[in-house]
């Protein structure tokens, strides 16, 4: 059996996971989502809100399970995940990436997005006046996020997304060999992604090996559009996830 923490990517909470974890637990495995600062039902003022309190908020999650666990990241969450696995390799069982940014030492999102053949997102976020939090536009987030999900999902999951705080998209990460590369790591490509597109997915897969792959023909969420299969995915990816050097 393994234990899953699932952290949702930009605009989204926990609540974005609710079908892969009913999914997870079928199989007999652990699994639950937490909200990072600012998103889903978390209150934290945005101003508040950095790279570092992401992953502040993961490793606090962590330090209350008893063993280690599989951390999943989805999108953005990649990189709080990462941030969180170098403050605390030793809870962690693995690294799972979801059409998620796979950082180098010293990058920032903003700095991966920016070889981003088509930089969508960024394109279909209203920036507030204040600087800082951008919301996506809302006629694009079914053809970006979720053209393969059902209507009546695609409006629950609209109505539910939150201004996202764009501080820590800025942020370089600080990660070394020692900590972050001693943890396996895992990556699950997702072919009909419109926000990072496969080209860009492959290409932080081949800059930061070594990964496991496995390869889903999805939007950019899966875990709406075939939880079933993501689910299964993860769970293959557990053992198979390679020691990162």
């Amino acid at each position: 059996m393994a234990r899953f923490v699932l952290v949702h990517g930009a605009f989204h909470g926990a609540w974005c996971w609710r079908k892969t974890i009913a999914e997870l637990e079928k199989r007999g495995h652990q699994a639950q989502a937490i909200d990072l600062p600012g998103q889903g039902d978390d209150r934290t003022p945005l101003s508040e809100v950095t790279l570092e309190s992401m992953a502040d908020r993961i490793v606090a999650t962590l330090n209350r399970l008893t063993g280690r666990a599989v951390l999943v990241g989805h999108s953005a969450g990649g990189m709080a995940i990462s941030a969180a696995a170098e403050k605390a390799p030793e809870r962690l069982e693995a690294l799972i990436y979801v059409c998620a940014f796979l950082p180098r030492a010293g990058e920032s999102l903003l700095d991966i997005e920016g070889r981003n053949p088509e930089e969508v997102v960024l394109a279909s976020t209203l920036v507030a006046d204040d600087k800082l939090s951008g919301t996506f536009v809302p006629d694009r987030i079914y053809d970006i996020l979720y053209h393969d999900c059902s209507a009546a999902d695609v409006s629950e999951f609209s109505a539910r997304q939150r201004p996202q705080a764009l501080a820590p998209f800025a942020t370089p990460i600080h990660l070394t060999p020692e900590r972050f590369g001693r943890v396996r790591r895992a990556y699950v490509e997702c072919t009909e992604d419109r926000a990072l597109v496969l080209d860009m997915q492959r290409d932080m897969i081949r800059k930061s090996p070594p990964v496991t792959v496995r390869t889903l023909q999805s939007s950019h969420s899966p875990f709406l559009s075939m939880p079933h299969q993501l689910a299964q995915a993860l769970i293959e990816l557990v053992p198979t996830a390679e020691a990162s050097s």
